[in-house]
């Protein structure tokens, strides 16, 4: 079980009254403490209903935002990381552009071993974009360089 000193920062979970974000928000996104950041494991989040607008028609993009990462000491807690990805509904940025907002925001607030993030964005006239991005601390550059390879494998097929 968890102390209440472990769950210190973590307001959003559990909350009747939740505040939906309309524009960008990074600073809907909080964190927990790793129990176990002695053990090198994944967490993977799949968020199959991302929406941001295109900047230049306004027009709604979709996609399904896969993000995957190795946390160090702190860890992104789920509610918190629903509503900011909710928080693009409203924000205009190309898809590319998205999913390095989403990867440094993450970066930034954990400091993870490794992080990725890969959007599978709707074809919109004719064409599909899934952008990819990925972060590594020094001792991960092999798996980041592995992954990228790999994300390009399977682009490729």
């Amino acid at each position: 079980m968890r102390t209440s000193q472990e769950l210190d920062g973590v307001t959003l979970l559990g909350s009747q009254r939740t505040q939906y974000p309309t524009d960008y928000a990074p600073q809907m996104l909080e964190t927990f403490v790793n129990k176990h950041p002695e053990n090198e494991y994944l967490v993977t989040f799949n968020c199959p209903e991302f929406t941001s607008l295109c900047p230049m028609t306004g027009q709604p993009d979709f996609a399904k935002i896969v993000i995957s990462y190795i946390p160090r000491e702190r860890m992104v807690e789920s509610k918190s990381l629903k509503l900011y990805l909710f928080s693009f509904r409203n924000h205009g940025d190309f898809h590319e552009d998205c999913v390095n907002i989403i990867l440094n925001d993450l970066v930034s607030l954990m400091n993870p071993k490794y992080l990725e993030v890969a959007g599978i964005f709707t074809p919109r006239g004719g064409i599909s974009i899934y952008p990819f991005a990925n972060y590594a601390d020094e001792e991960h550059q092999s798996l980041k360089q592995a992954r990228m390879l790999a994300q390009m494998n399977n682009v490729l097929q």
